[in-house]
């Protein structure tokens, strides 16, 4: 059962809704613009907002729904590990050469799904550091952040550690904006449309 559900959780987490709504709607290879990441942020800069909105919601949709089958394919612990590993299949996609995206809305599905009180301070803090940095990544990696702190602090320590994996590997995989934020050249939102 344990294989089954980490099976389904990445290969629900590896579907890039980015590149495939972009391709469809004639935008071409989301690779090959701005970041080259296959997430919202990098379809925003295409220029089409319900674009990237759609992308948000499918690829915060697929984490939830991974929990949801997790949960009901394994009673108990199957959420966390169908949630966890559909974060790793969305920054790690075999379809991909395991070149994924960042996972911020795969995570915020995922903690909602499992703990919506701490999906919630997720969303406030994400919303609330960009809406004050204007920069992305700030607004998702302080998000990830708060996400076990918020666990731990509102009675669930069950969930800490996968929250807290989870924030790690989101990190690891913001590290070329940290070393931007750190010579103050990370683009803020809306700023360009370029690379």
């Amino acid at each position: 059962m344990t294989a089954l559900v980490v099976a389904a959780g990445y290969l629900l987490g590896a579907i890039p809704f980015g590149l495939v709504l972009t391709a469809l709607m004639g935008g071409g290879d989301l690779r090959q613009i701005g970041s080259g990441n296959i997430g919202a942020t990098n379809v925003l800069r295409t220029g089409r907002k319900g674009l990237a909105a759609a992308t948000l919601l499918l690829d915060g949709a697929k984490g939830a729904v991974a929990v949801f089958l997790g949960e009901y394919i394994m009673p108990g612990y199957g959420g966390i590990l169908g949630g966890v590993a559909a974060f790793i299949g969305h920054c790690y996609p075999v379809w991909l050469r395991f070149k994924g995206g960042k996972g911020v809305a795969t995570m915020l599905g995922v903690t909602l799904a499992l703990y919506w009180p701490a999906g919630l301070v997720f969303a406030i803090v994400w919303l609330g550091a960009l809406g004050l940095s204007r920069i992305s990544s700030v607004g998702g990696m302080s998000a990830a952040l708060s996400a076990p702190i918020a666990a731990l602090v509102l009675g669930r320590p069950e969930l800490v550690q996968p929250l807290a994996a989870m924030a790690a590997i989101l990190l690891w995989r913001h590290r070329a904006n940290i070393s931007r934020l750190a010579k103050g050249t990370e683009p803020r939102v809306g700023s360009s449309k370029k690379a």
